[in-house]
């Protein structure tokens, strides 16, 4: 068999998530047939600017509209995928993004399931290190935000 070849994948998604009674709740999806959780992310189309990538995947992907608070951080990993023979190296952009409208709902093919969790759930349903470490950063500064208005 000839050596894999080698393809660069460059992608933009985030946490988004909503304040509620209880605290802060963030959204995930399952792909897989429902085995994997993951954060909503996708291709930064060619022209688009990451903030768009991520506002518009996580718009497909959930069905949710939302606004960027901050950065959160950028991940690369590799993947083969042993059928096309191609090694992929992906790099992902991570945003906090807070909910504005929209409801949950399954309108992409590449999507099983979407749905909201607290948190400290999020973390848990969360299938890979990165995502759970992104999920983490957020929660820290969700927390920071909310200390942040009580100080005066």
């Amino acid at each position: 068999m000839k050596p894999a070849t080698m393809k660069y994948l460059h992608s933009a998604g985030g946490v988004i998530f909503r304040k509620t009674v209880a605290g802060f709740e963030a959204a995930l999806i399952a792909t897989k047939g429902k085995v994997i959780w993951t954060l909503p992310k996708g291709i930064i189309d060619k022209g688009e600017q990451p903030e768009a990538a991520a506002i518009r995947e996580i718009r497909e992907e959930t069905g949710l509209t939302g606004k960027i608070v901050s950065p959160l951080d950028t991940k690369s990993y590799w993947f083969y995928l042993k059928n096309e023979n191609i090694k992929y190296r992906k790099t992902v952009v991570y945003f906090l993004v807070e909910y504005v409208s929209g409801a949950i709902c399954n309108v992409c093919p590449e999507v099983d399931e979407a749905q909201w969790f607290p948190m400290d759930d999020a973390m848990k349903k969360l299938s890979y290190k990165s995502d759970k470490e992104i999920l983490h950063k957020a929660a820290e500064l969700l927390e920071h935000y909310v200390q942040s208005m009580f100080k005066e």
